[in-house]
């Protein structure tokens, strides 16, 4: 493609490019399209892409009216406008557009379906939700208001990923995706579905609808290519991670040919594949654009060094495709606390703790405003709700209504009410109360298994919420009946129901994208909460690796919230006073500094009670007890001085990845990097000192010691 030659820029008073940083200005500066800047939370990569556009259309490149830049909310798109505003690129004479994905297609199908499809009217569709109701109904399947959600999810992301009706079933068993009922049940309803949509009067469109007709309208008429084309010639695509196959294609259709390109995102950031939005197309930027240029913002102005260090701990545990692109983030904050880790007994106590800790940094003058709680499901909140309110502490869901003002819930109050009114049911107190409050729940879905569908899950857990805070209040009132339950309930819904109040956030994980805070509260940190029970087996083994990997860059984009204070915890016990059956998440391990409380505390729960206490290696440098895993392989404290065999190490890896490719083995099965790590360091000489070292079983001895002694021992000879 011809690239117009750079001018002398006429850039706005407004550009101060030589105020950025390397990188940025890199970005800003870089030749017209393709650019893929891959960028890391905090790196400000909203500055650099509207420096960006502002850079291209006063140096000449491209006029502002032509360039339009696209994200995936209203809020981003807003943001993105504002900031252009401010360069002077977003007034009535230069006007950029940016839009969501949704908003541009709108527009530009309004404009060309006369021309398209002539005089056929069409609408777009207000609510999906009858719609798919309807076509359940004929198919047979539930009509529940949480199956109908859980079945318009699965059409919109069949749709979003190019699959059409008939192909459902064949796609869902290739990407072993985990649905709410048969296949062919949901392909039947996704069918029916598309055909209520047809009417005598016309055509109803979703929001799908809106990018599959946009593209099909550019790519089969050489005209509207042509007229849509000459309008713009720059495209910019913030969060280029989360684009699902529909997105990309309607961008292939508004680009055509040409590639005045610029995608900006980070695919440590993914975390939506369950609606369809796939990395590939990012992580496969460079090959699509041979000559694209690439731009890593890894400079993290957000937050502080202490809480950069922990996200990049985090992610930098994450293996497959995405963990090769990770970037490895640089704070640029003056120092601040360490994160804290606590463990406790139950989850009452937890959200205690956090409201007191809310309290004391409220009282150490940061804003309520700038303090979040981050929870994995939207059914997590009710406890701390309660907390807050007990503590006198203002809040405010977001991503959610407040547990009490859910539909599941209020509909379970109402269920009890009318339990409660029943003439015919004996007295219930204690077990008895909490029994015939499950049995209530049920005839709404209650049951005793977990469901499958993200919406039936929330339904779920917000109902079993009930029944565990029953059980709460039944243990410290054992005269406690259903008509004091409901006194008490109506209370606690009362007072949980403040004005609009700027207080502490509560919201899930996926609601926090995109947001930050000064203090970030990480609650629920068990292993079956983060990550998730569904991505795990039933004996907590992993049960599908992709979807634990997304659950660790949840965690990560919860860790990146914070600016300045970050708290982890989480608890052993749902209830208080119930069964220590939980352990912290998987994502922990090794992230607990040794020094701290929850790292003893997360060794004083043997399973059983009245044998011995457990007694923890020690240190070979300076005999402390070692308290995590990591520690406890290398046989040192991570603060105690190691002579680390560089050589060696290297060596080793070198031995493992030819090992690895030999068997057919993913590396880390040989051994990890840790064990090679220990071995560089111990510099065993038999297969005793071998099998001391963790990780180095009767097996792996069996198996590869031979040719890890030789290696040591090779190496010590070239030193002697």
């Amino acid at each position: 493609m011809v690239r117009v030659p750079v001018t002398t820029p006429q850039s706005s008073d407004r550009l101060r490019v030589d105020e950025l940083d390397p990188e940025q200005a890199a970005a800003v500066r870089a030749p017209r399209g393709p650019v893929c800047v891959l960028a890391g939370a905090g790196t400000g990569k909203t500055r650099t892409i509207t420096h960006r556009i502002g850079h291209l259309v006063s140096a000449g490149h491209v006029r502002a009216e032509q360039v339009l830049a696209v994200t995936f909310t209203a809020r981003a798109a807003g943001e993105l406008r504002g900031r252009l505003r401010s360069l002077g690129f977003g007034g009535e004479t230069a006007q950029v557009q940016a839009r969501t994905f949704h908003a541009a297609a709108l527009r530009q199908l309004r404009y060309f379906w006369p021309q398209v499809i002539g005089d056929v009217p069409w609408k777009l569709v207000d609510s999906k939700f009858p719609i798919v109701a309807q076509a359940a109904r004929g198919t047979g399947l539930s009509t529940a208001s949480d199956s109908v959600r859980d079945l318009l999810s699965e059409i919109e992301w069949a749709k979003g990923s190019l699959i059409a009706p008939e192909d459902y079933p064949d796609a869902v068993a290739r990407r072993h995706r985990e649905i709410p009922y048969d296949a062919a049940k949901i392909a039947a309803v996704y069918s029916a579905y598309e055909s209520l949509k047809i009417t005598p009067d016309g055509m109803m469109l979703d929001f799908d609808d809106l990018l599959l007709h946009t593209a099909a309208a550019i790519e089969e008429n050489s005209g509207v290519a042509e007229e849509f084309r000459g309008r713009y010639r720059c495209f910019v695509v913030d969060e280029y991670q989360d684009v699902t196959p529909l997105q990309q294609r309607v961008l292939d259709a508004w680009l055509g040919d040409r590639d005045d390109l610029t995608v900006v995102g980070d695919a440590n950031q993914t975390i939506y594949s369950f609606t369809g939005a796939s990395p590939a197309f990012l992580l496969d930027f460079s090959r699509r654009f041979p000559d694209a240029t690439v731009v890593r913002l890894e400079r993290d102005y957000r937050s502080t060094p202490q809480v950069v260090s922990l996200a990049n701990r985090v992610i930098g545990a994450a293996r497959g495709r995405i963990a090769g692109t990770r970037l490895q983030l640089i704070g640029q904050r003056a120092d601040g606390p360490e994160p804290t880790f606590a463990e406790y007994d139950d989850e009452p106590a937890e959200a205690a703790a956090a409201a007191r800790g809310i309290a004391t940094l409220i009282g150490q003058g940061v804003p309520a405003a700038e303090i979040a709680v981050l929870y994995r499901i939207n059914a997590q909140s009710e406890v701390y709700e309660q907390a807050l309110t007990e503590a006198g502490i203002p809040y405010q869901v977001r991503g959610g209504e407040g547990f009490f003002m859910r539909p599941e819930v209020r509909q379970a109050l109402s269920t009890l009410r009318q339990t409660a009114a029943r003439d015919d049911l004996p007295d219930a107190q204690g077990p008895k109360l909490v029994s015939l409050v499950r049995a209530a729940l049920a005839r709404i879905g209650l049951t005793n298994e977990e469901p499958a569908g993200v919406q039936a899950r929330e339904r779920w857990s917000s109902l079993m919420a009930l029944v565990q805070l029953t059980e709460e209040l039944a243990d410290h009132d054992a005269e406690l009946d259903i008509s004091g339950l409901l006194r008490e309930l109506a209370a606690r819904s009362e007072a949980r129901h403040p004005p609009t109040v700027q207080g502490v956030t509560l919201a899930s994980l996926h609601a926090a994208k995109g947001l930050e805070w000064d203090a970030v509260f990480l609650v629920g940190l068990a292993d079956g909460t983060v990550p998730i029970a569904h991505v795990l087996g039933p004996d907590s083994t992993v049960s599908d690796e992709a979807a634990l990997e997304e659950e660790r860059r949840l965690l990560y984009v919860g860790v990146t919230r914070a600016r300045e204070h970050l708290h982890l915890s989480w608890a052993l016990a749902r209830t208080e006073g119930g069964r220590k059956s939980r352990r912290r998440s998987r994502f922990l391990v090794g992230l607990v500094p040794d020094d701290s409380p929850a790292s003893r505390i997360a060794q004083q729960h043997p399973t059983d009670r009245r044998g011995p206490k457990r007694v923890h290696p020690t240190c070979r440098i300076c005999g402390r007890p070692l308290l995590n895993t990591t520690a406890t392989m290398l046989g040192r404290c991570s603060r105690c001085p190691a002579d680390l065999d560089a050589e060696l190490l290297a060596t080793l890896k070198d031995w493992r990845k030819e090992k690895a490719d030999e068997l057919s083995l993913p590396h880390f099965v040989i051994f990890s990097d840790t064990t090679l790590t220990a071995i560089a360091e111990q510099l065993p000489t038999d297969d005793r000192a071998l099998v001391a070292i963790p990780g180095i079983g009767a097996k792996k001895l069996q198996a590869y010691g031979a040719d890890v002694l030789a290696i040591v021992q090779s190496r010590s000879r070239a030193q002697f």
